[in-house]
């Protein structure tokens, strides 16, 4: 349906959410999707947005040697699990003054990535939902695992039929649950979303 990823495509994609009624959005959170920031810009240019420091993670541990994997990805964490902002940012500094003689395009890669630190302006309460896409991923991989238990779909409105089962399932279970310590950030997430008007 998407097989390339450009600003085009995710701009479709946004005006087509915001067309179906989706007014403002204060946060999206991806894993460094190609031309997804120019287009979340163009469409909902209050909304903030966040790399995944997971996917960040993985994508450290395929850039360096095998022996290094462990102590990088646990220098890396210490990022994005600081107390605060300033403590996050005092991580970045000392892991790249660690590891950049011996990884220097991962150290610039972080260096100028300006959205590892986005979530630090939301809640403290829902930091650990918003620095990555895990709130998602488990429900693409149950996705995947039961689209190739299917031989084959006939056409693809026979996809989205199955899809669109999936996702209402999905919604039904998950409908009246409100993730972890989202329930306690409510009146300063809506108080986020009267100031950006």
């Amino acid at each position: 349906i998407a097989p390339t990823e450009s600003a085009y495509l995710w701009n479709d994609l946004l005006q087509d959410v915001k067309a179906r009624g989706t007014e403002e959005v204060l946060l999206f959170i991806s894993d460094g999707l190609k031309g997804i920031v120019s287009a979340i810009e163009q469409v909902y240019p209050k909304a903030k947005y966040q790399s995944c420091c997971v996917h960040v993670s993985c994508s450290i541990a395929h850039k360096v040697r095998v022996t290094d994997r462990l102590e990088i990805c646990h220098d890396f964490k210490a990022v994005y699990r600081a107390e605060s902002e300033e403590q996050g940012k005092a991580a970045l500094e000392e892991f790249c003054t660690k590891w950049k003689s011996s990884y220097p395009k991962v150290v610039k890669s972080l260096q100028e990535n300006p959205y590892i630190f986005t979530f630090y302006s939301f809640p403290e309460s829902i930091w650990r939902s918003i620095y990555s896409t895990n709130l998602i991923e488990s429900f693409n991989k149950q996705i995947k695992k039961y689209t190739k238990r299917k031989e084959q779909f006939p056409h693809e409105e026979a996809l989205e039929k199955f899809l669109v089962a999936q996702f209402e399932d999905y919604n039904q279970r998950f409908a009246t649950r409100c993730h972890t310590g989202f329930d306690q950030a409510r009146a300063e997430l809506l108080a986020m979303f009267t100031t950006t008007d």
